[in-house]
């Protein structure tokens, strides 16, 4: 059954005052431990920039509202890349060795989740926070 989780992504140094509002994202199915959370973001993300990437435009532009969105999270792009499509299983692989080297945190509420195995709290709006603790990390 579907499942909607809420994630914010925050960079350590990059974001004005104020909080950012959580991103829904529609899972295939409830994860039960960070792993789950973390496979089911990864593929569902792969996916869309999969879909996304050769839809460009002959010639793209940004109104003021993107530029105003993108300059608040910290990076300003037309987001078209063309070329092969993103590996799934790679990019999760990636995603779960980026988590076990520290290279990011997630919290789910105020409580940080450590573990690949740890449960994800039951709540029915759970939102997450994802802290990016590197600059070299790519987002």
């Amino acid at each position: 059954m579907p499942f909607t989780v809420y994630v914010r992504m925050k960079k350590l140094g990059k974001q004005k005052s104020g909080d950012l509002e959580p991103v829904p994202f529609l899972l295939e199915e409830r994860p039960k431990t960070i792993r789950e959370l973390l496979t089911g973001l990864t593929e569902l993300l792969v996916r869309a920039y999969n879909e996304r990437k050769d839809e460009g435009q002959m010639l793209s532009y940004l109104t003021k509202e993107e530029i105003a969105d993108q300059a608040a999270r910290g990076k300003i792009s037309f987001g078209l890349r063309g070329g092969a499509d993103a590996d799934s299983k790679e990019a999760v692989d990636h995603t779960i060795q980026c988590f076990e080297d520290g290279i990011y945190r997630v919290f789910a509420g105020e409580e940080e989740l450590t573990g690949l195995t740890d449960p994800i709290p039951l709540t029915d709006d759970p939102v997450f926070t994802f802290v990016r603790l590197t600059m070299l990390s790519g987002w």
